[in-house]
């Protein structure tokens, strides 16, 4: 049984004056706008990363983000940086009730934010018992790493509603 991983074959990419990133595939066809999917954005964010054309169709297929070289990796992580915006909660400040919708003062990674949580099922629990995402009713995603890790009033707030 073989256990080595076969090693990608190098991708071809490059923004266009745009600012896509293009790709071209080994075959030698035409360069393609492409746009990199995480396959497991929070639980794995490194391993299985999808290039995806305009049609939605996968052209490419990466097992491992950190096996790039450095300059594909780079361009990779600037389209995931523009688009992957999910602020780590560090702290609730408030909520304006313990029943739902509720309107929530947080601190973030980014500063402060108000979010409207609509129902209590908006809260997920990742990985273990101690990670969460919580959708705000505008469709923005926020982060608990760690639910142990928050100051005893935050975690007190979070607790009325898991």
């Amino acid at each position: 049984m073989n256990t080595t991983t076969p090693t990608p074959a190098p991708l071809d990419l490059w923004r266009n004056p745009h600012g896509r990133l293009m790709l071209r595939l080994a075959d030698g066809a035409e360069p393609v706008a492409v746009t990199p999917v995480r396959a497991f954005p929070i639980a794995a964010p490194l391993e299985g990363l999808s290039l995806v054309g305009p049609d939605g169709h996968e052209l490419a297929w990466v097992p491992r983000l950190d096996a790039l070289p450095a300059a594909a990796r780079a361009l990779i992580e600037e389209e995931f940086a523009a688009r992957e915006f999910v602020p780590t909660i560090t702290r609730i400040r408030s909520v304006s009730s313990f029943s739902t919708p509720s309107t929530w003062e947080v601190d973030t990674d980014r500063g402060a934010a108000q979010l409207v949580l609509k129902g209590e099922e908006d809260i997920r629990r990742l990985a273990g018992r101690t990670k969460l995402l919580i959708a705000a009713s505008d469709g923005l995603q926020f982060h608990v790493p760690d639910v142990t890790a928050l100051d005893r009033a935050s975690r007190k707030l979070l607790e009325r509603f898991l």
